[in-house]
Formats: C-alpha cells, structure tokens, sequence
C-alpha cells in the first residue's frame, strides 16, 4: 500500500475581503496516496487555486490539520515553509512563468541556483529534467522559440528539477491546442505511474482529468466523488 502523501483534516481558509469575511475552503478533508495523479474541477470561485496554494505551501490554513509527505504544514514559520516548499513540492502554471530572455536551460536552472549544488551537479540535474521532457534538444533555446507546449515542457522540467515528490499543476494544459495539450497529459501520468510523482492538478477540461486516476469536484469548498 503507498504511503499518504496528502492529509487534510477540516482544513478550512478564510481572509478578509473589505468588511466581508471569505471562506473559500470550510472543513475540508483529503487523502492522497503517494504516486497518485488526482484532478481537481469545479466553477470559478470555488476554493480549487486556495487548495492548491495551501497543498503547495504557499499560504497556511486558518484552522485544521495538513500533512504532506509526513510534514505538519500549520506548525512551520515562514522560513521553513519556504524552505520545505524548495525540497517537496514542483508548481506548474498554466501560463509557464518563463523568464523570455533566459534559455530553456537556464530556466530549469533557477531553482536550483540557491542550493549547495555544484555548477556540474546543477547541469547534470538541469540535463535530466530536459531529458525526461524530451527537450534536451531545445536547452539552449529561449521561450519565444519554443511553441506553447515546448514551453509547458519546459515548465513541467523546471517543477522537477529539484525532485520534489509533490507536482502541483494549475491548468497546465488551459492555453494549448488538443495535441500539445495530450502530450502534456501523456508526460504527467508518465511522471506518476513510472516516477511514482504525486500529482495534483486543476482542471476545467473534462477530458484533461480523464488522464488523472482518480478526479474530485470541489463546490463551494466541499469535495465531491466524480459521479
């Protein structure tokens, strides 16, 4: 049986919006096995970006439990959430987050430039990203000689590069054509079934989270069973 990756017990997220108190996620509860590719869908507004921001470390919730990879995410500062984010958790954005005048190298590169990695160590790390997205031979191009799904590879190369066991996708295939937008599907389930990578992505695509193993709803900041 695989470890838990990701247990949510009543986790809940509030903030305040002018006067109004919003509460995008109310007493949530989530288990996820490691190596699982799960989808998450649902409307605009209903708590799905809060998840995964609050799965990925970027912001704490307001009350509940949330263990990834055998952490208590609630009892970290700031320093060490940020420094746990850098070891466990890869983020890939819908909108790829290149830097346009840095190569696809030096892209997958960046987060490893704060680490105690030699440069030969960073370069043997940064090559075998680009190989397990089959890009090696576009590591010296920049962004804007990448079609839009070279650069999603690219993006998916930079979120592995520190080899997190976390992958955390927001719409990741949201701004590409169907077949750019398969091979993407392809290479993330490839990443968990052969890589044994958790992964945790949104979607509003249908047929994007008929790749996942397992898809949930999220409506109003309750989590529903695919029908």
């Amino acid at each position: 049986m695989n470890e838990t990756m990701i247990h949510c017990q009543a986790v809940s997220k509030s903030y305040k919006k002018g006067n109004t108190l919003v509460t995008p996620l109310e007493s949530l509860d989530l288990e996820v096995p490691a190596g699982e590719f799960l989808a998450l869908m649902g409307p605009s507004g209903s708590g799905k970006t809060t998840l995964l921001n609050l799965l990925s470390g970027i912001d704490s919730p307001s009350s509940g439990k949330l263990v990834i990879h055998g952490t208590e995410l609630s009892g970290l500062s700031r320093r060490d959430l940020t420094a746990w984010r850098a070891r466990n958790v890869g983020y890939i954005f819908q909108l790829y987050h290149l830097i346009p005048v840095l190569t696809a190298f030096e892209n997958v590169e960046l987060p490893l430039l704060l680490s105690p990695l030699s440069k030969r160590d960073r370069h043997a790390r940064v090559v075998a990203a680009l190989d397990l997205v089959s890009l090696t031979d576009r590591m010296h191009h920049t962004p804007s000689e990448l079609s839009g799904g070279q650069e999603q590879r690219v993006a998916i190369a930079r979120a592995l590069v520190a080899d997190p066991p976390l992958l955390v996708a927001d719409e990741p295939t949201g701004d590409l054509d169907r077949e750019s937008a398969n091979r993407i599907l392809e290479l993330l389930q490839q990443l968990a079934r052969r890589h044994g990578k958790t992964i945790v992505m949104v979607t509003h695509d249908a047929r994007a989270a008929a790749a996942a193993d397992r898809t949930l709803h999220l409506e109003k900041g309750v989590l529903l069973e695919n029908p």
